[in-house]
Formats: structure tokens, sequence, C-alpha cells
């Protein structure tokens, strides 16, 4: 079973839908027990980084999360499921799980940019990953956000987009991937990407 974290976020269900659609069990959990024992976890939505946080302390779920990378568990973000892994967004001064090193920061409204991006984006690959088979590079993908994460650590960054600034749309360590952009809204490449990794199995080696 795959398990999407409940954290009262938008989005959830039509994660949940593209999951089913690719013949694979999803469930939208807040239960700690069954999100412990699932085959992978999916943190999905959008939102605001300070709330997010706050919902997932009150449930506990952010000891839950970090537990998950620390075993290995294979685990997908997705939109602000890529911005709380790292220590700090400039989103209302707000602390995240700090998975991750690095902080997200939003972007700088310009001439010919609007925030927040709402639209198709190119996300160029910088790094072979299994999250990418049968993906075009670069390839087209839907995003929806204000901010956008800036890893301390370059090899975590395996995907890069372009909007007022270069930023990192994708990032990848050991057991888990995350994307800036909604693979569920994303057409065929998206749904590609989301089947690599609902059949991804880590090795025993791995990690």
């Amino acid at each position: 079973m795959i398990a999407i974290i409940d954290y009262n976020a938008g989005n959830l269900t039509s994660v949940q839908r593209a999951v089913n659609h690719l013949g694979f069990q999803a469930e939208i959990t807040a239960d700690p027990d069954l999100i412990q024992s699932a085959e992978k976890i999916i943190f999905p939505g959008v939102g605001a980084a300070k709330a997010t946080m706050t919902t997932l302390r009150e449930r506990g779920l952010d000891l839950i999360l970090r537990q998950a990378f620390e075993v290995n568990k294979p685990m997908l973000g997705i939109c602000i499921g890529i911005q709380i892994l790292f220590h700090h967004s400039t989103e209302e001064d707000a602390n995240c799980l700090g998975i991750l090193p690095g902080q997200v920061r939003q972007f700088e409204a310009r001439t010919g940019f609007k925030v927040p991006q709402i639209g198709w984006n190119m996300v160029h690959q910088t790094q072979p990953h299994w999250i990418f088979e049968g993906v075009p590079n670069p390839a087209h993908f839907y995003f929806v956000n204000s901010y956008y994460p800036i890893p301390d650590d370059d090899a975590i960054q395996i995907g890069t987009s372009h909007y007022t600034v270069g930023f990192c749309s994708v990032v990848a360590i050991r057991n888990l991937v995350a994307t800036q952009f909604h693979l569920e809204k994303s057409g065929e490449v998206g749904l590609r990407m989301l089947t690599n990794f609902l059949k991804f199995t880590l090795l025993p080696d791995q990690g």
C-alpha cells in the first residue's frame, strides 16, 4: 500500500486517483501506524510551509517522516512536499523538517514573470536517475509555486528549471525523490515519473 500523507492540504485526491489509475493501491492517511507499515510514502499537495509544518507536528507526522527517511523507506515529495524537506523556508520564517540541508526562497516578481508561477515549464535533467527513466530531457511539467528550494549540496539536485532565476526543481538522495512540479498534473511525462517511483524497489545495499 502507498500512504499519501494527510495534513489538510488540497490536491491529495488527485494524486490518489493518479496512483490508482496506474494500478497501485493508495490511501490518504494521517495514521502513524499505517504510514509506518506502508510500502512507500507520497507527500504531495499545495499550501504554506508554516501551516504545513504546524499540522505535521500536531499529528506527530514530522517524526514519522524523518524516521521513514532514516530507515530508507521510498518517499516521494511533490510541490510543498519538496519544500518542507529542507531546514528553513522564508515563507513566514518557517522551520521545516530538516531532512535535507538548504533553504526555500520566494521568487522575485519581475517584468514578464508573475508570482506565483502557474503553468508549464521546462525541466532539465542534470544527473541520470531512475526516476527519469523514459522521460525526455528536457521535458515540460506543470508548476504552481511562489517558492523554490536551494539545496546546500549540489549533489542532491538532479533537475533544474528557470523562472526569474534558475532553480532546483528535482532532488534525490537514497530513498527520497522530490519534485517542485506536479507529477499528477503533468500529463504523460508526469505519470511516467510517478510510475517509476511506484515500481521502484530499493535494493538492500542502497543508501
